[in-house]
């Protein structure tokens, strides 16, 4: 089979398209013949080997992961031996998490790992953009955001951002998200409140219960001036300063900083996750936004695109 690999930390020319081994179901393991994947700001951490935390997941001098992607859209070509749950040629979406694997034409995932039929109706580009659950994760658990609170999402036109738009404004929650001025419009039609130019000051006539930092560069020093009195800052990106402002808020002011590893969740809370993300897009809650589809040939290209930001998600094929 073909996949996307990469063999040493740099720019997107380090990863192309190669012939490796096609894998065997085994246990309660069904093999995907995958049709889409994302590609995403962690799958271009994690080629780059840049910032400093991706080599503690990747390796420290070379991938420990050659094959990268975690989301992915297809139809199970086979089933192991004690695979109950699904049948050749379901279509399914799922997520393979921390072991990556994605940006291949087939996995084998086992059949408890967070894999769903693909929503009625929703392509497996889409499907594939879906998976992500991060601003689930960061909406429902670390912020449990509520009716009627206040949200800034910083980064609003990507996807992660997209999502939390929509998510939040599901929950009853006023939505302010930032982008681009190209995009204001766009993070309007995904039912945010109000859009602002990330470009401009950070002002607000009322402060924010909750920044959402899906950018991650806006920084807990910048968001703490329009947060409410015991108003909540997050962010997706990992580094020295959020993790000790994260610990000294906790214990000692009332505007606290957070973080969350979302990618290292248990299985089964990204299971319910993908089950709750498959139910809201059957019912049209929530979509997923696809900038722009390349195939393995160009999977570079796919990286470079990921690296100048994007409108939603930036999605592989490999049909």
């Amino acid at each position: 089979m073909r996949a996307a690999v990469h063999r040493r930390f740099g720019g997107p020319e380090v990863v192309s398209a190669q012939e490796v081994p096609e894998p065997e179901p085994t246990g309660d393991q069904v093999l995907v013949r995958v049709l889409a994947s994302t590609v995403s700001a962690s799958d271009a951490a994690a080629r780059s080997g840049t910032p400093w935390f991706a080599r503690l997941a990747f390796g420290p001098l070379r991938p420990r992961i050659t094959v990268l992607g975690s989301d992915f859209a297809g139809r199970v070509a086979r089933v192991g031996p004690d695979a109950r749950r699904f049948a050749v040629g379901d279509l399914v979406f799922g997520a393979t998490n921390a072991a990556m694997g994605a940006h291949a034409q087939y996995i084998a995932v086992s059949e408890a790992a967070p894999v769903e039929p693909v929503p009625e109706a929703v392509e497996p580009e889409h499907a594939a953009a879906l998976v992500d659950a991060t601003a689930m994760s960061f909406l429902y658990e670390t912020a449990d955001l509520r009716p009627g609170r206040r949200l800034l999402v910083n980064g609003a036109s990507g996807a992660v951002g997209s999502a939390a738009v929509q998510l939040a404004k599901h929950r009853g929650a006023h939505v302010t998200g930032t982008s681009s001025a190209r995009n204001l419009d766009f993070v309007r039609s995904l039912g945010a409140d109000a859009a602002l130019d990330h470009a401009a000051p950070l002002t607000a006539a009322e402060p924010y219960d909750v920044v959402f930092d899906a950018y991650g560069r806006l920084g807990y020093r910048r968001a703490r001036r329009v947060l409410a009195a015991d108003g909540l800052y997050m962010t997706t990106v990992p580094s020295f300063a959020i993790l000790l402002q994260s610990l000294w808020t906790r214990l000692f002011g009332r505007r606290r900083a957070a973080i969350a590893f979302t990618g290292l969740r248990p299985a089964d809370r990204v299971a319910a996750d993908l089950r709750r993300t498959a139910d809201l897009a059957a019912r049209g809650v929530l979509t997923a936004p696809v900038d722009a589809v390349y195939p393995l040939d160009r999977v570079a290209d796919a990286h470079r695109h990921v690296e100048r930001g994007k409108r939603g998600h930036v999605v592989l094929s490999l049909e």
